[in-house]
């Protein structure tokens, strides 16, 4: 039991409170997301000690093995891991932190079952089930995103009666238990329910919408946490995993809304099943070469770059901000066009565009940069495709209909830099490819955004008067 007159370690978990609601606030903006990361770097320490401070700790030996392991994996990923796999990355976190809770609360179970009550057995079966669905569905996310597993949705007919049969089955077991906690052999049926359950819940989900996933287990990971708080009576606990739940749920709700869908569309719609490999329509396309795209930069007042998830992959956010500074150097108005879910996360490009110096207030949201581009001379798409495609606007039988876009086929002139023809994470066809106005320059990101640099750094230099 914690100690709750120890004024110490009160003011210790007060203290890692206010760190994590500042981190939350902080983060909510580029400008401050810095102060936010030390703020809540400073809220854990302080919730770790006053843990270590508790008076049910006997032993810390193996406390301080465990402390020292875990941060040299976590150093070794913050080193090797790129900013471009931080959602798997987090997949990755949220499984290993949701299977940490329910081990916890399976031990709590063992140790205490002969005496426990209804209430804490309600709360630990709940815990249980949402930990232990929460790590398999992680997982399964992580793998989609990694490439690792099929990121195309997996359906198949009467999908969400098996998968409703499997939640009310961990919930049956979880309020069997809550009933009869001495009936121990339901304990492997739970868990070995809730761990099919979260592999059969996200495998349903294509990889595009995958962070709305991750951030939707993020929130049930919270909440699991919350309820062991509740369990082992930790006011921290309870606090951080209530945060957890309430952002992670909120987040989801955000991307869902910027790309103009609703949760059940997200988990049960099956979007994306059209295999983007798949051959598109032979349709006439213009291409172009980097010789051609720099003469048209050479006249341009204002260039709008978009950038996407064909970018992230290509790491190529360094060789647009040298090209962002040869045409500044000329007198050129550049200016980033930001889509919420440019690399299916928001807040990722701009933290992708900020590692790579690129002045923030060049980055423009949505909403400001869209009236922008009927003035445009030049929009360069680096490797964006859903978020770009006019059929979100009037084509109600696309999957992404209604979905906000950029507005680029307003532009003067658009420039797509892109591998192939083929097809975003939606499966469909794009139309801006085949505007007038269009040109294709078929190659990697990293590759094109290299040989635009070199072609405008050919280019005679600007004569002002």
């Amino acid at each position: 039991m914690i100690a709750w007159g120890d004024w110490s370690l009160i003011a210790l978990y007060l203290l890692a409170a206010m760190g994590f609601i500042l981190s939350l606030k902080w983060l909510s903006h580029p400008t401050t997301a810095r102060r936010g990361v030390r703020a809540g770097e400073l809220g854990m320490l302080a919730a770790i000690v006053g843990t270590l401070l508790h008076a049910g700790v006997v032993d810390v030996r193996w406390i301080l093995i465990a402390a020292f392991a875990g941060s040299a994996v976590g150093a070794v990923i913050a080193v090797f891991v790129p900013m471009t796999a931080m959602p798997q990355r987090i997949a990755f976190s949220h499984a290993c932190g949701a299977l940490a809770a329910a081990l916890v609360g399976t031990a709590e179970y063992l140790l205490s079952r002969s005496d426990i009550e209804s209430f804490t057995m309600a709360v630990l079966g709940l815990e249980m089930v949402l930990g232990y669905l929460t790590f398999t569905g992680s997982m399964i996310a992580f793998g989609k995103l990694q490439g690792l597993v099929r990121d195309r949705p997996f359906v198949y007919r009467g999908q969400n009666v098996v998968n409703g049969g499997f939640l009310v089955s961990g919930i049956g077991l979880a309020i069997a238990l809550t009933v009869s906690p001495q009936r121990v052999e339901l304990l492997p049926v739970l868990i070995g329910v809730a761990l099919v359950f979260g592999v059969m819940f996200v495998i349903r989900i294509g990889g595009a919408d995958m962070p709305v996933v991750i951030s939707l287990l993020n929130s049930f990971a919270g909440l699991s946490g919350a309820a062991l708080g509740f369990v082992i009576q930790n006011p921290i606990l309870i606090v951080a995993g209530a945060l957890d739940g309430s952002s992670g749920f909120l987040l989801s709700v955000f991307m869902c809304r910027a790309m103009n869908r609703s949760f059940a569309n997200v988990l049960f719609g099956g979007v994306g099943q059209l295999d983007s490999g798949e051959a598109v329509e032979k349709r006439p396309v213009r291409s172009t070469t980097a010789e051609e795209v720099a003469m048209l930069l050479d006249t341009a007042s204002l260039v709008i770059v978009v950038p996407g998830y064909g970018m992230a992959a290509a790491q190529a956010q360094h060789k647009v901000r040298e090209l962002t500074d040869l045409l500044t150097r000329r007198g050129t108005e550049v200016k980033f066009a930001i889509h919420p879910v440019a690399v299916r996360m928001p807040g990722h490009m701009n933290v992708l565009l900020a590692e790579a110096n690129i002045p923030y207030d060049q980055l423009i949201e949505l909403d400001q940069i869209n009236p922008e581009f009927p003035r445009c001379d030049v929009a360069i798409v680096m490797g964006a495709n859903d978020i770009v495609n006019p059929a979100a606007r009037h084509d109600r039988a696309s999957p992404i209909f209604g979905m906000p876009i950029l507005d680029v086929d307003a532009a003067k002139c658009v420039v797509v830099v892109k591998r192939s023809m083929r097809s975003g994470f939606s499966g469909i066809d794009n139309e801006l490819f085949y505007l007038p106005q269009t040109m294709m320059l078929f190659a990697d990101a990293k590759q094109a955004a290299g040989d635009l640099v070199h072609e405008v750094a050919r280019l005679p230099a600007m004569v002002t008067a």
